[in-house]
């Protein structure tokens, strides 16, 4: 019995050292995602305005421009998921991925070819092992993303935006993000970037209030070109903000998970711990109750 008392006194140092590493890691988690969260509410009306800046100019003009003309007979679409570079997040990385490959199975059902993008590790990692094929990637930011990495990846997706379909190009952009709405809940969405859909942002744009009066100079299609990078950028930067917040409550939730399931069973293994002890006693005893009578008996017979 000593040795099966050590081999779970060994196990609970091992688990006791695995919940001290947890529990660094679901407050590291806590104290980054109120970071995120004001990164978040700090870019979000920089987005809105823009977009409503955008819509604007596309429902208050003549305007013929890529932003906002739905193609006709779409062939190709581009698909930028966001993924985390790290694990321990429970099911962050693999609801967005699954996402993903639904957009794309209902995309290809449409008669569309899907060029996909990666962010973060994870999504690279799954694409990778499955030998499916990626545009392009980018990882080592998805904890801590900065508007720069927006630009970046962006650049990519607009380049490929205006670039014909016969020469590689696509009709549409679309990225599947994780939402955060709130500690316990984030969940994967889906939009559309480009073209962009009218009827949608004009209506969210309307409960803000009525548009003002615009002038163009130097025409509307010129402030279309100008404004198009950019808002490609910020939408991609508030997606990113929003699956860095998501991330992180995925990753301190799985995390405490963790920690409890530790905490439970050091308890199991000090109960299993106690009954081997008390076996090792108890036998101990046994030994020397046996021993003393045997030596009384012994002594008894040769008086």
């Amino acid at each position: 019995m000593g040795a099966q008392l050590r081999v779970y006194k060994r196990r609970i140092r091992s688990v006791t050292a695995t919940k001290k590493i947890t529990k660094a890691m679901e407050m590291i988690s806590a104290s980054r995602i109120m970071k995120a969260q004001r990164a978040v509410a700090a870019s979000s009306p920089y987005a809105n305005e823009l977009t409503r800046a955008v819509t604007a100019v596309a429902t208050r003009s003549n305007a013929k421009h890529p932003l906002t003309a739905e193609p006709v007979g779409a062939t190709r679409a581009a698909l930028l998921v966001v993924t985390a570079d790290r694990g321990l997040a429970g099911g962050y990385s693999s609801n967005a991925i699954k996402a993903a490959l639904e957009l794309t199975k209902r995309l290809q059902s449409e008669g569309k070819t899907v060029d996909t993008y990666i962010i973060g590790r994870k999504g690279v990692s799954y694409y990778g092992f499955r030998n499916l094929t990626v545009a392009g990637s980018w990882v080592g930011f998805s904890d801590k993303p900065t508007y720069q990495d927006a630009k970046d990846a962006s650049a990519a997706l607009i380049d490929a935006f205006v670039t014909e379909t016969a020469d590689g190009g696509v009709d549409e952009l679309h990225i599947i993000s994780t939402e955060f709405v709130s500690m316990l809940t984030q969940n994967p969405v889906e939009a559309r970037l480009l073209p962009l859909s009218l009827e949608e942002t004009e209506a969210n744009a309307e409960e803000q209030g009525p548009f003002p009066l615009y002038d163009f100079e130097p025409s509307a299609e010129g402030v279309l070109d100008a404004l198009l990078p950019r808002y490609v950028e910020s939408r991609i930067y508030n997606a990113l903000l929003q699956s860095a917040a998501s991330e992180h409550a995925a990753r301190r939730r799985a995390m405490k998970s963790a920690t409890d399931n530790a905490g439970e069973l050091i308890k199991s293994l000090t109960r299993l711990a106690n009954t081997a002890r008390q076996a090792d006693i108890t036998q101990e005893i046994s030994e020397i109750v046996g021993g003393a009578s045997a030596l009384a008996d012994a002594n008894a017979g040769s008086d």
